[in-house]
């Protein structure tokens, strides 16, 4: 079973003024759609410290699968969490981010402003999802298929590494 975690980023969610709603979808979908557990869920400030501890400790300490953040992925001057995420991240795995950016591009031309980015620390995927409901649901979407296989991968199980061959492939 995969291991997910969840962390919104939102300075107006951490102080208690803002209800969260991106992280609810994501749970309902990962839950739902990937038959996942939910190990995590918080709400942190756009402190760029805070966001690189918080996934350290999730990955290095908690060992989660996936852990997906929403929020703080824009052009603001606090959106940080690219580069909180860039800072712990050892690999990128810039697929996940493009499908997204593409997928969400047939959707609205804003999606080209998204500076979300995935990668990977140690058997931990890392992904950033904007901040919106409405745009966590269609990226999520987008992704989905493909999260069990790379964790897979990631987690080294047998005959992960089989399912790479394409049809009419020998």
């Amino acid at each position: 079973m995969i291991t997910v975690g969840i962390l919104t980023v939102s300075d107006r969610g951490a102080r208690g003024e803002y209800e969260d709603k991106s992280g609810p979808v994501i749970q309902e979908m990962v839950t739902g759609c990937l038959g996942a557990r939910l190990a995590k869920y918080e709400i942190v400030p756009d402190e760029i410290e805070l966001i690189k501890n918080t996934l350290i400790h999730w990955a290095d300490e908690m060992g989660l699968d996936l852990i997906l953040t929403t929020g703080g992925t824009g052009f603001a001057p606090r959106d940080v969490t690219p580069e909180a995420t860039k800072a712990v991240i050892e690999r990128e795995a810039p697929g996940l981010a493009e499908a997204m950016r593409a997928e969400s591009l047939k959707v609205t031309p804003h999606a080209m402003l998204s500076r979300a980015v995935a990668g990977i620390r140690g058997h931990t995927l890392i992904v950033n999802l904007p901040g919106s409901p409405k745009a966590v649901r269609e990226n999520l979407e987008t992704i989905l298929p493909a999260l069990p296989h790379g964790i897979e991968l990631l987690q080294e199980l047998a005959g992960a590494n089989q399912r790479h061959e394409h049809k009419g492939e020998r």
